[in-house]
């Protein structure tokens, strides 16, 4: 059996979506590989959760992990890093250093079980709807930010010589719900990606 589990926040969990978000959709071609190929079988685990950065990720990392493992093959997906770029004020939730350090914290842990990692790259917002953003106006999601982050994603996969799907550029106005979190377009875009990417390394057929 394989297991894929996918960590990240509200994007990753699939907010705004009525199909439950990109995740959900990659379950539903998976699920149906499975009732069709009785020789296939490969289970895959949403771990999103709303506001998760890399300090919260942490936390439960190792807990998570450990509690769906495959004797088999697993395979880890890290969605992560919008939320550590939030500025409130003139600070960024988690500083671009600390971000660092926590990456690096969290590939190790995921390499004690799998060298099967997935780096998924961070999606533009629409500074018109989230500067700031209308449901806590101390908080403002900034492109300029999210590129700061997100080129640090790329750059810890390729060091650690670990797979980057970039999608910074995927989704345009039209895919975004509230200017931060895909609409049902949006997440179809995200999952089509990520699909063709997973068959093109074999890592699903």
């Amino acid at each position: 059996m394989t297991n894929i589990l996918v960590f990240g926040a509200s994007i990753t969990w699939g907010a705004w979506d009525k199909e439950g978000g990109w995740v959900s959709r990659l379950r539903k071609f998976i699920d149906e590989k499975n009732i069709s190929d009785s020789d296939y079988n490969c289970m895959i685990y949403n771990l999103g959760i709303s506001g998760d950065n890399t300090n919260y990720l942490l936390e439960r990392l190792k807990n998570e992990v450990k509690a769906r493992l495959s004797e088999e093959e697993t395979i880890i997906i890290f969605s992560i890093g919008t939320n550590d770029s939030a500025a409130s004020k003139s600070e960024v939730s988690v500083s671009i250093d600390k971000f660092k350090e926590n990456l690096k914290k969290i590939i190790n842990i995921a390499k004690k079980h799998t060298d099967k990692i997935i780096i998924l790259g961070l999606t533009k917002v629409d500074e018109s709807k989230t500067n700031p953003i209308p449901w806590n106006p101390s908080v403002r999601y900034i492109n300029e930010n999210i590129k700061r982050y997100n080129l640090e994603l790329k750059r810890l996969a390729e060091k650690e010589n670990l797979n980057y799907i970039n999608l910074f550029d995927l989704l345009g106005k039209e895919d975004l719900e509230d200017g931060v979190h895909p609409n049902s377009e949006g997440h179809e875009k995200i999952f089509q990606i990520i699909k063709d990417f997973l068959i093109g390394k074999e890592i699903i057929e």
